[in-house]
């Protein structure tokens, strides 16, 4: 059927519809990842951008249960070069447009995403439409419904996506993509702000022997503490960071009182807290990909990202230091403050999907849980 995906400054990249029917508008991204495009569709940090893969050929392993990073697909459209007419993996359940289908998302294929990766690149990332179905034959109407949709910058985009009720985590990981869980004979408890949060993250924690408490975005910090944990967690999530404010505030009241931990947004908001600045990139980092350089040990680990706002390299962090680079340009990857026992980074050590070099963050941080208790 036909479809259409339209950008904000006019271009047009025609396709064939498959998912969901329909009009959807949002900031239009890519991501570099050869594969995981199940976990990069259920992950909330993409809540309101339009994904498009730059590997050329997607939805050959089709859906399965176990890799979701989320109760639902987040995205708000998903741009392929070529949609696979054929499923097979041992652990499938479904084909790819039937699964968007069913969660309401359109899905644009044969689409030119070289070239539209490109001008992505060299203009930025903008706003953009993209439409399955009769709607798609209206262009003009789609570009203007591309300008009037939600601007990232100074968006708050947390309050969609966080439980509205705390829950417990106990989830381990399956140990053959894993390894073994770490049993232990007390498990201290850590509190998670939930701004967005992936399944892996929680898993990562669980299985080092953490007891994990999930809470909403705008839990008071006075609550966090009456629970007494030996640490706090703060999650990825989607938006730009510095709109959040409540959550700015509460990171500043929890700082020094025991170990925290952020990653991604979570990152991005401990800095804040710190007197940091952020900034929009022009069209930021997503994939599994990305070299980041280590500055203390000068190693580089290959680690996994998704952001279109980074720490902006001249912020004055209070006494924090900057731990590391991302090496592809430069820009914020990572940073601690050793007197208050914080420290985070803008990547995403738990992978799903990408590369397992920066576990060694969640080991980490639970040498600071230990330690406090």
């Amino acid at each position: 059927m036909q479809a259409v995906l339209v950008l904000e400054d006019g271009r047009v990249f025609p396709g064939e519809g498959f998912g969901a029917e329909g009009i959807s508008a949002g900031e239009i991204v890519f991501n570099t990842s050869m594969t995981g495009y199940q976990e990069i569709l259920t992950d909330p940090s993409y809540h309101r951008q339009i994904v498009t893969m730059t590997v050329p050929h997607v939805g050959n392993t089709g859906v399965n249960l176990e890799d979701p990073e989320s109760g639902k697909v987040w995205v708000a459209g998903f741009v392929v070069r070529s949609l696979s007419p054929i499923v097979s993996n041992w652990r499938n359940r479904g084909d790819l447009g039937t699964y968007l289908e069913d969660n309401g998302v359109i899905g644009v294929s044969a689409v030119a995403t070289r070239a539209l990766v490109r001008h992505i690149r060299e203009i930025g990332v903008m706003r953009a439409t993209v439409a399955h179905g009769r709607e798609a034959e209206d262009t003009d109407t789609l570009v203007d419904i591309a300008r009037a949709s939600l601007d990232m910058a100074g968006a708050n985009l947390v309050d969609d996506v966080s439980v509205t009720s705390p829950y417990d985590w106990s989830e381990a990981s399956d140990s053959q993509w894993y390894g073994d869980r770490h049993e232990a004979a007390e498990r201290p408890l850590v509190v998670a702000y939930d701004y967005g949060i992936k399944r892996n993250i929680l898993r990562m924690m669980t299985d080092r022997g953490l007891r994990v408490r999930v809470v909403p975005a705008w839990t008071p910090p006075s609550e966090v503490l009456g629970l007494k944990p030996a640490g706090v967690f703060l999650s990825n999530g989607p938006g730009d960071p510095a709109a959040v404010d409540y959550a700015i505030a509460s990171v500043q009241s929890l700082l020094g009182e025991v170990p925290i931990f952020g990653i991604c947004l979570g990152h991005q908001i401990l800095a804040l807290s710190l007197g940091g600045e952020t900034e929009k990139m022009r069209f930021g980092h997503r994939g599994g990909n990305q070299p980041v350089k280590h500055l203390a040990s000068g190693e580089v680990e290959i680690a996994s990202h998704n952001h279109g706002f980074a720490v902006s390299a001249d912020s004055n962090l209070n006494g924090g230091e900057i731990t590391h680079l991302n090496l592809n340009d430069n820009t914020v990857a990572g940073l601690r403050h050793r007197d208050l026992r914080a420290f985070s980074v803008q990547y995403h050590p738990e992978a799903s999907p990408g590369p397992h070099d920066s576990f060694y963050l969640f080991d980490e941080f639970v040498a600071a849980v230990h330690g406090h208790r």
